[in-house]
């Protein structure tokens, strides 16, 4: 089931009784959508697609996330993502 979000991205839960969703946004995003924000839950994201996109932790610099990687956030830490070429596919767990 696809949900429309209103943000620059497309989220779809696999299955209502998983803690995790996918991610999807698109290749023709405009990078200023691309904002500093804080997530409500930790999470762990994996990167299941995309080409050069980036990740960057409030006060580091952005890092590349290569298919297969996995990132933990802890909850209310900033952070943003970079866009790179192609659709940019995480998937998303979230942590109690």
């Amino acid at each position: 089931m696809e949900i429309s979000t209103g943000k620059p991205y497309i989220d779809r839960q696999p299955d209502e009784t998983k803690r995790y969703f996918t991610r999807t946004f698109d290749a023709n995003i405009d990078d200023k959508e691309l904002i500093w924000h804080r997530d409500k839950k930790d999470r762990t994201i994996k990167i299941i697609s995309g080409v050069n996109w980036r990740f960057q932790h409030d006060n580091d610099l952005p890092f590349e996330m290569k298919v297969g990687n996995k990132i933990k956030i802890k909850k209310e830490t900033y952070h943003r993502i970079h866009k790179g070429f192609g659709k940019l596919i995480i998937e998303i767990e979230e942590h109690d």
